[in-house]
């Protein structure tokens, strides 16, 4: 299926080396290999793969390809100094797209080697619009496809949900057991293993790292790190709460959310609020990487313990406030008070069964999939 990045990343090719990341079967080989079959010849090598990785340490590839895909090259020694100088020395017109996941993602933030030589795109999950635009189905059929598959292709495009259920077993497994090993020590799997399973039942809440603590008998330092883990392997992300003094945000809790909606438990709420967060994650991300904006997702929370469930910032400035619902229409307290306290920013609350949507004051009451499907990606 056609992802929303792939004629963003194909016009920026000519100009500079794209980086892309995001997880593992996320799906950045298959839109790699789509944008090799545009070119007039490609060459994709993974680092991985033996033969492919003797031709990557000679540079051996022909000097004729008009597309060079790397794929993993993260896992060689040196390699950022040996990227820069493939960069300055390919030939004039000879693209250059550079894929993988977590060590990837670290040196995409802060890029020193190729500084000025490089776009960066972060690929995510599939969103309702991405779906609605690939299968035609409507907001709704689409949503609760995702609801129930999540978004990574494979469980998504499977025949059946006991396919897709398969797979997401295997796949936690494997990336908890084989990915982990770059950031951690064998021994560490399964306390980790332990520390995702404990995730899975608290998406949405403010993460207390003590009280986790105390239960798995894992001091809270060991379970940053941790998290920290998760986060690189994009197995999670962290959703800070908004406050201006950005050191002041960081010292409150973080909300935890997976990548993979399917890996949720607690019910029809919980799942939905992370399909919304991994989508608002997503239209926060394209408008970093395609429009150049400084974009980021936070929640709202007082001292009296008011909260939103997501707030969308731009610039430094508050654009959205987003509470979801399952079925309750009835406007959200905290939010018809953030909607006075901030009356230039978009309060919206978005519901899965709505039977009519309103404007409430400042409050809109809308559709939760047709909302979904009219993000940026």
């Amino acid at each position: 299926m056609r992802r929303s990045i792939e004629p963003l990343i194909q016009a920026d090719l000519p100009r500079k080396l794209v980086l892309l990341t995001g997880p593992r079967q996320v799906g950045k080989t298959t839109l790699a290999r789509h944008l090799g079959k545009a070119a007039e010849s490609a060459v994709y090598l993974n680092w991985d793969v033996p033969a492919d990785r003797a031709v990557l340490q000679r540079q051996s590839w022909p000097v004729s390809s008009r597309l060079l895909v790397f794929d993993e090259i993260h896992k060689m020694v040196g390699w950022k100094s040996w990227l820069k100088g493939v960069v300055d020395g390919r030939p004039a017109g000879q693209q250059l797209l550079v894929t993988g996941s977590a060590r990837m993602e670290t040196f995409r933030q802060s890029g020193d080697s190729l500084a000025g030589r490089y776009f960066a795109y972060r690929l995510h999950p599939v969103s309702v619009r991405e779906w609605c635009e690939a299968t035609q189905a409507t907001p709704q059929q689409a949503l609760d496809h995702l609801l129930q598959r999540g978004g990574f292709p494979e469980p998504c495009l499977a025949d059946d949900a006991i396919q897709a259920e398969r797979w997401r077993a295997q796949y936690l497994t494997d990336l908890v057991r084989e990915d982990v090993l770059e950031f951690s020590r064998v021994q560490e799997i399964g306390a980790m293993r332990l520390f995702v399973e404990v995730l899975r039942d608290r998406v949405g809440s403010p993460l207390s790292l003590a009280s986790i603590a105390r239960d798995l008998a894992i001091s809270p330092t060991t379970l940053q790190r941790y998290l920290d883990i998760l986060r690189a392997l994009f197995i999670v992300f962290t959703v800070q709460p908004w406050h201006r003094n950005i050191a002041r945000a960081l010292l409150q809790s973080p909300k935890v959310y997976f990548f993979d909606t399917g890996l949720v438990r607690g019910g029809d709420g919980p799942r939905l609020e992370n399909a919304v967060a991994a989508m608002l994650l997503k239209h926060v991300h394209w408008l970093c990487d395609a429009r150049g904006r400084q974009a980021s997702l936070h929640y709202v929370r007082t001292k009296d313990g008011a909260e939103v469930d997501f707030a969308v910032a731009e610039e430094g400035e508050l654009t959205q406030l987003v509470e979801c619902k399952w079925a309750d229409p009835h406007p959200h307290r905290a939010l018809t008070r953030f909607a006075v306290d901030f009356p230039q920013v978009q309060a919206v609350q978005i519901v899965r069964e709505l039977r009519q949507e309103e404007d409430l004051g400042r409050v809109q009451i809308r559709h939760a999939a047709p909302w979904l499907a009219g993000l940026a990606a």
